[in-house]
């Protein structure tokens, strides 16, 4: 009989690491939204600048949906994976999960995909390398 492991885990290769912070909060007391994409944003784009070879530009965001809040002071992680390479974009799945300060289990967050396309330094759409 084989072990089945059903524990979610996060796909892909960890991309950035960082603290939810209280300057990051709404005026309920939970993580901006807008902060939680901005990071994956940063996630996003250092995997497909490494994809590139160089500098790239968000052009779009598909289907985020958000799980769960998230509190001051959890770690937040995101995780990132290279869905598909075009001509000159990069697709990339980002999922956030977070360890918060008394729950030693990860949780998920969200996930969502962010397309890139390469620019070169005048900023203008090159071919990924």
């Amino acid at each position: 009989m084989r072990d089945i492991d059903d524990t979610p885990k996060p796909a892909g290769e960890l991309a950035l690491l960082t603290i939810a912070m209280p300057a990051d909060t709404n005026a309920s007391g939970d993580i901006f939204g807008g902060w939680l994409m901005s990071q994956m944003d940063l996630a996003g784009s250092q995997t497909a600048a490494r994809r590139a070879g160089g500098r790239v530009a968000t052009v779009a965001v598909d289907s985020m949906a958000f799980m769960t809040p998230v509190n001051v002071g959890a770690a937040v992680s995101c995780y990132t994976d290279i869905v598909d390479v075009g001509r000159s974009s990069i697709r990339v799945r980002v999922e956030v999960w977070v360890t918060n300060k008394h729950q030693y289990e990860p949780a998920k967050v969200t996930e969502g995909e962010f397309v890139f396309v390469a620019i070169d330094g005048n900023g203008r759409t090159r071919v990924v390398d």
